[in-house]
């Protein structure tokens, strides 16, 4: 499963050099799995309303070239099917118009219930989503 974001460089997430600061490819990831979320019904407030919240606990990049201001460029969010209970994408940020990387990446989250403690066991909710889209 994986999702497209199509995206163009704000001034605010640029460097003095004008080109991408490297905390500003956090929200690009971010802004990819939202994308993932209403694609394919696995958003945010759907695990909240389930009784569970979903921090991330890793988050990987792989910087490959620059990204200046103004430039559009889209993150590809891909999920990764695990027995285990989290959720794993990895993610690929590319030009458009010659599909050239400019950065990748990975992130995985876990589920925590209301009072904040780590779920170990696959929440029934997310085993339910999983079957419909035949990862089981």
């Amino acid at each position: 499963l994986m999702a497209l974001k199509e995206f163009e460089v704000r001034f605010s997430e640029v460097d003095s050099m004008g080109i991408v600061w490297h905390g500003s490819y956090a929200k690009y990831f971010e802004d990819g799995r939202e994308e993932f979320g209403k694609k394919f019904g696995l958003g945010y407030m759907y695990i909240f309303r389930n009784g569970f919240y979903a921090p991330l606990v890793d988050l990987n990049f792989q910087f490959k070239k620059p990204l200046p201001y103004e430039t559009k460029a889209v993150v590809e969010t891909k999920y990764i099917n695990t027995p285990a209970a989290k959720i794993q994408f990895e993610y690929r940020i590319f030009l458009p118009e010659d599909n050239s990387i400019i950065c990748t990446g990975s992130s995985i989250q876990v589920f925590l219930d209301k009072n904040f403690q780590l779920i170990w066991f696959i929440p029934p909710f997310y085993d339910e989503w999983k079957a419909k889209f035949g990862l089981i």
